[in-house]
């Protein structure tokens, strides 16, 4: 995956908690029900995005992002081709995704306490700019020709810190880019949007400027786009808020992973998610063999397999945009993850380049579907003074697994082949999706009051508020 640039899903009151989503997209949702619902008439997705454009942080966030985000799908792409150039490894290329990811697993949790404690704004700042500087280096080891796989290997490390400092904190930042609590839902769909919309340019883009030039002004583009969305943090106008002191560590423990363990809601979404980062997400490290070795394409190939995953996910942040319901969210769920892994078993089996291309469409929708749908389900049932918390064990569970997911698939596929690695993912992909889909009910009769205490479903017995209290997640102190 690559490191997303600020943006994400949101927090706070009873109107947004409805409808939040999801740092890859997605929009309004909730629990199984009805299908569309009274009142699910779909909304017109312009409409939706041009109200969230309505508030000034978050258009200069967009015209940022917008320009960063292709940036970084151009590296992501460049930075595989390197090092399958160099060492014709697969091993080597799921090490580079393992370093690139792999410290977002140890430092989310901790990031997600900063982001609750201090300005969120600046702590973006700090590792946006390390990232741009980053790139930097790496560009010029490349344009030089004196890059080797181990200074990859480091600054991709280094990435991967900045990476997992960064993420917690701007997901939980947007909020505070939309004044009127109505519009983020609306803000969350075209962040998703721009975000996918990068993945379906900047890889195509990419493809085509390694087979002119090389890799190395693909990472520069990178680096000089870091300004963008820098130029817009710096113009936005926050409000101070209040910095809050205390043992990080402690708060970490009894109200982070205490808070999410006692509310079996949370952590099956959880435990959900990490699994399909573990065993199918990673199947894009392998898109350099499939596109050299299976497709017998070369850097222009690899270019258009990336850019019809970013096809598949701006289809399926576009789908979920266009939802105006907040029923029939767990059924997305089950659903989408089953679609990611019929097509990543497909995949698995094509030998056409164009195929190849489908499978992988329709892999990008069922991946961004089905992790933007489980961040709306948490975004909507978490306490918000535990959002950024919360948010940091996502950021554990999607992009903190995945590397290591990267790491056991690139050796795998050194000892039985890319494609059968990728069938294997898709295989567990769907055990994960039934065994889910089996506790759904019990799931789904604990979210229920929580729903109906926020008004999302009608209160439709007395009593509702015991029955809410009874299963809210449990903090620290047994509460």
């Amino acid at each position: 995956m690559a490191e997303e640039k600020p943006g994400g899903p949101v927090e706070n009151a009873p109107s947004a908690r409805g409808v939040a989503t999801d740092q890859s997209g997605g929009p309004t949702l909730g629990e199984d029900g009805a299908g569309e619902g009274s009142g699910g008439v779909r909304r017109n997705v312009f409409a939706i995005a041009g109200r969230a454009l309505r508030h000034r942080n978050f258009r200069l966030f967009t015209v940022g992002q917008s320009i960063s985000l292709i940036g970084t799908w151009m590296q992501q792409v460049a930075v595989g081709w390197l090092v399958y150039r160099l060492t014709d490894s697969p091993f080597l290329l799921g090490l580079v995704g393992f370093v690139a990811q792999g410290p977002t697993f140890l430092l989310a949790p901790i990031a997600g306490v900063l982001a609750d404690r201090y300005n969120k704004r600046t702590l973006v700042i700090l590792t946006q700019t390390g990232m741009m500087v980053q790139a930097i280096v790496l560009a010029g080891l490349v344009l030089t020709e004196t890059v080797t796989i181990p200074a990859v290997v480091v600054l991709m490390g280094v990435l991967g810190a900045l990476s997992g400092l960064d993420i917690p904190a701007r997901q939980s930042f947007l909020v505070e880019m939309v004044d009127d609590r109505e519009d983020l839902p609306n803000a969350i769909a075209l962040n998703s949007s721009v975000f996918n919309g990068a993945r379906l340019i900047g890889p195509a883009i990419a493809g085509l400027v390694v087979a002119a030039v090389g890799e190395g002004l693909c990472i520069l583009i990178n680096a000089v786009s870091y300004g963008a969305v820098l130029g817009s943090l710096f113009l936005m106008r926050t409000p101070k808020r209040e910095i809050h002191r205390g043992p990080v560590l402690g708060q970490l423990i009894s109200e982070g992973f205490r808070y999410v363990y006692g509310f079996r809601p949370l952590r099956s979404i959880l435990l959900l998610v990490a699994f399909v980062s573990l065993v199918a997400v990673p199947f894009t490290v392998l898109l350099p063999v499939i596109a050299t070795d299976v497709l017998g394409g070369g850097a222009e190939t690899l270019g258009f397999l990336m850019a019809a995953v970013g096809l598949g996910a701006l289809a399926g942040a576009l789908y979920l945009a266009s939802r105006t319901t907040v029923r029939g969210l767990s059924r997305v769920i089950v659903s989408a993850a089953l679609l990611f892994g019929v097509s990543l078993v497909a995949l698995a089996f094509s030998r056409t380049f164009w195929l190849s291309l489908v499978c992988l469409a329709v892999a990008g929708f069922g991946m961004m579907a089905q992790m933007a749908s489980s961040n709306t389900v948490l975004q909507t049932i978490v306490d918000d003074d535990k959002r950024g918390r919360v948010m940091s064990m996502y950021s554990m569970a999607y992009i903190g697994m995945a590397p290591l997911g990267a790491l056991a698939g690139g050796a795998l596929a050194s000892a039985i082949g890319a494609p059968l690695t990728i069938a294997l993912g898709g295989l567990g992909c769907m055990v994960g999706a039934a065994v889910f889909a089996r506790h759904l009910p019990a799931l789904r009769a604990q979210i229920r009051p929580i729903y109906t205490r926020l008004g999302i479903i009608p209160e439709v017995a007395g009593g509702i508020q015991a029955v809410t209290h009874s299963t809210r997640p449990r903090t620290g102190d047994g509460t």
